[in-house]
């Protein structure tokens, strides 16, 4: 019988979705079962439970049947968010009496918006992950440093576009937490046109990243989101706030230069600027992120490396 994997119980940036299609195509049984689905990634689930957003007792027991269902059809549950599918103290015992392993596998702000002493739990599963070195800092333990991976083939890079007014996307999650102001700000003392894609289905938003020739992420973070990734494997340019530290412990463990242009929330001007008055170096930086997006994120890495994390468990 091959390995049989369990994804849940969220999909936050559609990572869950992602990496349960790539290892489809490797033979894994592998499924993504949601509480309920993202209101713009409405078919990206394999079950969703559709639990009820109010009522304790009422989504217990959605998720217990879900649970009491998976369990024989499950070797490994792959949890993102540090979210289970039923309360962690039953959760883990349950899993270490019938010999299932499991993972979490952190996202950003479920580790990183909590002091590391709520953490500990993640001690609990046989394996944590995090999506880079950055994240290593919020957490009271080592874990795998996994780059969300994405399937090159649905991004074919646009050539860029000489032009005479400049566009810059920016895609926020959460305008507060990503520095929208700040951005907005920025574009007003420059010659461009911004458009900020919030609250849009994700095939619409490729559109319109597409469209720009600057992709600007966020200003107050330390590491980039999987829109950062997306716009590199557009070709585009891409400026975001990074951790130094962490941009030396990604090249030095993948062999390759972080293409990223790093900026803060009080130099975004003075770091577009050259972006906006050069076409050089913005198809420079594309071709550049390119080529970085496939050595690092490319989905069948990312799986390679995922199976590797599977079978030590």
């Amino acid at each position: 019988m091959g390995l049989r994997v369990t994804h849940c119980p969220v999909n936050l940036a559609g990572v869950g979705w992602t990496n349960v299609q790539a290892l489809r195509k490797r033979g894994v049984d592998a499924r993504l079962v949601v509480f309920n689905t993202q209101p713009f990634r409405p078919d990206q689930a394999d079950w969703d439970l559709k639990r009820p957003r109010k009522g304790l007792l009422r989504q217990q027991l959605v998720q217990w049947r879900a649970f009491s269902k998976l369990l024989p059809q499950t070797d490994v549950f792959h949890f993102y968010f540090g979210l289970t599918l039923v309360p962690k103290s039953v959760q883990f015992p349950i899993l270490r009496a019938t010999r299932r392993k499991s993972l979490f596998h952190f996202l950003g702000a479920d580790i990183r918006e909590h002091p590391k002493e709520q953490l500990m739990y993640g001690l609990k599963a046989d394996a944590r992950v995090v999506g880079s070195f950055a994240a290593l800092r919020f957490i009271p333990y080592d874990a795998e440093v996994l780059p969300p991976g994405i399937d090159l083939a649905a991004y074919e890079p646009v050539p860029a576009v000489e032009r005479e007014r400049v566009r810059i996307v920016h895609a926020p999650s959460n305008k507060e937490k990503k520095g929208t102001e700040h951005v907005i700000e920025a574009c007003k003392q420059l010659p461009v046109d911004l458009d900020v894609v919030h609250g849009v289905r994700n095939e619409e938003a490729l559109e319109r990243y597409k469209q720009a020739d600057i992709v600007v992420d966020q200003v107050l973070r330390d590491w980039h989101g999987v829109f950062s990734i997306e716009g590199m494997a557009l070709g585009r340019p891409v400026v975001t706030s990074l951790d130094e530290e962490a941009v030396r412990q990604t090249e030095e463990a993948f062999g390759v230069k972080v293409p990223i242009v790093r900026t803060t929330k009080d130099d975004l001007v003075d770091v577009l600027r050259p972006l906006v008055e050069s076409f050089e170096e913005r198809r420079r930086l594309g071709e550049a992120g390119r080529a970085y997006v496939e050595e690092v994120h490319d989905i069948e890495r990312m799986t390679d490396r995922l199976l590797d994390l599977y079978g030590r468990l």
